[in-house]
């Protein structure tokens, strides 16, 4: 009697790159948004943006002329499909580009959430 051989169907699985963004906030701001939904930084009302980065290293530049040393800081991925508010690149007063929200950030653009400690050296540096 001759056996049979069954083959398994092929599986398709979706694989997505994402292009993602970097936003360097406050601990207790972003715990006390992400409830909500949806994350103002504050100089979406005072310059109607929000920072973000390209990059990290861009974000860890940011970090070190603006936050020297300081603590309590994290940086929310965002995941540029998932994004609702425009996005803009746009240079800075030194000319170098960065990305801006021109509207609130929803809560499920982040895709992770990660700590941005000080080393011994005062430098910043980012937990995985």
């Amino acid at each position: 009697m001759a056996s049979r051989i069954y083959l398994k169907r092929p599986q398709i699985m979706e694989i997505r790159f994402m292009a993602l963004i970097f936003h360097l906030t406050y601990k207790h701001a972003w715990e006390a948004a992400r409830s909500a939904g949806e994350y103002a930084a504050p100089s979406l009302a005072e310059e109607g943006f929000i920072h973000c980065s390209k990059d990290v290293p861009q974000l860890l530049k940011v970090a070190a002329r603006l936050y020297p040393g300081e603590t309590g800081l994290m940086v929310l991925d965002v995941d540029l499909e998932e994004l609702k508010s425009p996005l803009k690149n746009e240079p800075s007063r030194s000319g170098e580009i960065y990305p801006h929200i021109y509207g609130m950030l929803n809560a499920d653009a982040v895709v992770r959430e990660r700590a941005l400690e000080v080393g011994a050296d005062g430098l910043h540096f980012l937990v995985d």
